[in-house]
């Protein structure tokens, strides 16, 4: 045993030496920070190519961390360059021509070039092309390759959204090589490639090391998927470690107690996901305009949102967010008023009620929002059966491919895609030459105030026709770990980016 007097003494000895000049002192390691994350999605995707399928959980995995475009949609909603460096437009807005970036290879080997870039923009555009956003694109005329690192778009007529629609999911190069597999094995430019898909639990990814851009530097390593459709399941997973964030938790009343728990950020952004309830406007009932009118003034928004989404959320009037440009608050063109909704039915032939079927996707905001209609539409005489039906799959092929359903409800995620109800055919069956004029000269319009004027008025018909019910604006309600920093707060393109996100220790 050390007496007391030479514990002293040796102590001292300690002190004096760390005091001597010169003398070097190892520092305690400290641990680095973790480079993999565990991810958690309420929704698993049918399929992992953007440019084949519908769904935007195909994009909130693979969208900038796999596949990339010529352009980039950034955190504030900004067009940036991506694998096209920089472009000129021509005075008359005909002819776009793009620089494209130089060493770059797909996931493969296989290089990127402007042959590429060209197989890629005519595969949307091809006529079996089942590209969810083929309309967008239809404005290209033709493309071509004069060299490896030139694209040149020829338009049919002036489109002021080309370099925002390029940008998007639906968009991304592609290879051709390994075209036909994206959908279980995709192959594309970016920080991450595709390592394994265990269905009905995860989707991996790894880094890869020799991604092109340089500038970007990825901190991860790994990038694991959970897929847990259940709010209380995806809640217990946050607090247990065994996802590390849940960028759209799908448990709003439970989202207050984790912005109180300081082991988290729990931070409320924006979407572009838009909930509305669709109906089939190519037969009865509801191919009567007054009949879409009267439901929507049996819905109370206010009271809808705090029972779908414990208060979180935006009421909308039409098919456009509060932070798209050029929004209009339409919500009091058919405000709550139950009185008028049956007084309405009544004069289009339904005052002894009326009965329809509501297809539900299996998601928790879709489930809620079916239950509470049913019970305000209850109130003005209309008897609504839910039919639960699983999404994906059974969901799109039976309302978006077969139009068999009566009504439906779905959050329409693409931003500023006012321009679907012009899409013939479409799920909603909706015809309006009026709004196809409007939306087609918005879409042309390089000028940005004529452009907005006139998405203005396309909102305008819509509030007032009602080809759908207009619901409201789903919250991003993210959550991550404190130690966590990179997220996106907002989400102006239904994504999850990680090429910022990292471990602060």
């Amino acid at each position: 045993m050390v007496s007391p007097t030479r514990r002293h003494l040796l102590t001292g000895l300690l002190l004096a030496a760390f005091a001597l000049p010169g003398l070097v002192v190892p520092e305690i390691a400290r641990a680095a920070p973790r480079t993999d994350l565990v991810l958690g999605m309420p929704v698993e995707p049918p399929g992992l190519d953007p440019t084949s399928a519908a769904p935007t959980v195909i994009g909130q995995v693979v969208w900038q961390n796999v596949f990339q475009g010529l352009t980039r949609i950034d955190r504030d909603g900004k067009v940036q360059p991506q694998l096209a460096s920089n472009w000129t437009i021509s005075p008359d807005g005909l002819t776009y021509t793009f620089a494209l970036q130089t060493g770059v290879k797909f996931h493969n080997g296989e290089p990127f070039d402007a042959g590429t870039a060209k197989f890629a923009l005519d595969a949307i555009r091809a006529p079996g092309s089942v590209n969810p956003q083929k309309a967008l694109y239809a404005v290209i005329a033709d493309v071509k390759a004069p060299d490896p690192q030139t694209l040149v778009l020829t338009l049919s007529k002036s489109s002021g959204n080309l370099l925002f629609w390029l940008g998007q999911p639906a968009a991304v190069m592609v290879e051709p090589k390994s075209r036909d597999g994206l959908k279980s094995n995709p192959v594309g430019t970016g920080p991450f490639r595709f390592a394994s898909w265990r269905k009905g639990d995860r989707v991996e990814l790894t880094r890869s090391p020799d991604h092109w851009d340089k500038a970007r530097k990825v901190h991860l390593d790994k990038v694991t998927f959970r897929f847990i459709g259940d709010p209380q399941a995806a809640a217990a997973a946050l607090r247990a470690g065994d996802v590390d964030a849940f960028p759209l938790l799908p448990a709003p009343e439970l989202y207050g107690a984790f912005q109180k728990d300081k082991a988290f950020i729990a931070q409320p952004g924006l979407t572009e996901m838009k909930v509305v309830a669709g109906m089939n406007n190519a037969g009865k009932p509801f191919g009567d305009k007054r009949v879409r009118q009267a439901l929507m003034m049996a819905v109370d928004r206010k009271l809808l949102i705090e029972g779908a989404y414990s208060g979180y959320g935006a009421a909308i009037g039409s098919h456009y967010t509060p932070n798209d440009p050029g929004y209009k608050d339409l919500t009091g063109v058919y405000p709550y008023d139950p009185k008028k909704a049956k007084a309405l039915l009544a004069e289009a032939g339904y005052a002894k009620g009326l009965t329809f079927t509501f297809k539900s996707p299996q998601m928790a905001y879709a489930t809620r929002t079916a239950e509470i209609l049913q019970a305000m539409f209850s109130e003005v005489g209309v008897t609504m059966t839910i039919v639960p039906t699983e999404f994906p799959a059974k969901w799109v092929q039976e309302v978006m491919r077969d139009r068999s359903f009566d009504m439906t409800v779905i959050a329409h995620a693409e931003p500023m895609d006012i321009a679907i109800y012009s899409n013939d055919p479409y799920y909603f069956g909706y015809k309006n030459p009026a709004f196809n004029d409007v939306v087609a000269k918005a879409a042309a319009a390089t000028d940005e105030a004529t452009r907005l004027t006139l998405y203005g008025e396309a909102q305008t018909i819509l509030a007032e026709d009602v080809p759908a019910l207009f619901l409201f604006v789903l919250p991003k309600l993210s959550v991550w770990k404190a130690k966590l920093t990179g997220f996106w707060t907002n989400e102006p393109v239904p994504s999850n980016d990680l090429t910022e996100v990292r471990w602060t220790e």
